[in-house]
């Protein structure tokens, strides 16, 4: 198993994200995750990751005012151009960080339509297509209405059925452990039969999204476990919300037995 940071979540109290790439490799990761740096230009980000001697694993897609709720406009008819310009935005921010994953946010969508599953489908075909050409992998995250109210996809099994229709191997799916435990738990079930289709997994704890090690509904010893006896080798993204210190919290890696 191989942790990566994620700097939204771990490291943001008081930082900005260009100093978070350095409280992570101070905190012992060689490899972070984050969010789209608004606000900072690529070559401040590129700058701050290269001056941290750290890996950046994945980015998440230009979303828009994420204080509006902004969280995408893939699933939005007649934003397909907008999305187009944020993915083009997003490749360029990747490949000068080294990242060779996109999370493909979908967007807060109220009174949904199959219209808005059509351009759905037709803004990640579009998108495969692209990050084809940069060898870089698409992702698409269900995420649980408790923690986003409203969030397009929140279904693992329309992810998955886009996923296959598609089929292409530049899409999978981002299996968020704390997202999956939310909508459907049977979590061994659920990992073994959505692993094909995985490419990048995250973890907390549920329901506080603290550390694996904390109170709560998932055995993380036995989850971690899991992902591996399933194939699952890369990279999983550490994106909980620290329950005290950041590196205090850290403590979870060596008593599960594993290291940064």
């Amino acid at each position: 198993m191989k942790f990566c940071a994620n700097l939204s979540f771990m490291f943001s109290e008081g930082a900005t994200i260009l100093e978070r790439y350095a409280l992570a490799k101070e905190a012992g990761f060689k490899a972070v995750e984050s969010g789209f740096p608004f606000g900072h230009t690529l070559e401040e980000v590129k700058q701050a990751k290269e001056n941290a001697g750290i890996e950046q694993v994945l980015i998440n897609i230009k979303t828009g005012d994420v204080t509006k709720g902004e969280l995408g406009v893939t699933a939005v008819p007649g934003k397909e151009k907008e999305f187009q310009a944020n993915l083009r935005e997003t490749i360029d921010y990747a490949n000068a960080l080294g990242a060779r994953k996109i999370h493909i946010m979908a967007g807060q969508l109220n009174d949904v339509t199959q219209k808005n599953w059509d351009v759905y489908e037709s803004n990640l075909k579009y998108a495969a297509d692209e990050l084809k050409k940069y060898n870089l992998l698409g992702v698409i995250e269900p995420i649980n209405q408790h923690s986003v109210p409203s969030y397009f996809l929140s279904d693992f099994g329309k992810a998955t059925d886009i996923i296959k229709r598609i089929g292409s191997e530049n899409l999978k799916l981002q299996l968020d452990i704390f997202h999956l435990q939310h909508i459907c738990g049977d979590l061994s079930y659920n990992i073994k039969n959505l692993m094909p289709h995985v490419g990048h997994v995250q973890i907390a704890q549920v329901p506080n999204r603290n550390e694996p090690d904390t109170a709560g509904e998932v055995n993380y010893k036995y989850i971690l476990k899991s992902l591996e006896s399933n194939g699952y080798n890369d990279w999983i993204g550490l994106e909980y919300k620290p329950a005290g210190s950041t590196n205090d919290g850290l403590k979870w890696i060596t008593k599960f037995e594993y290291s940064l």
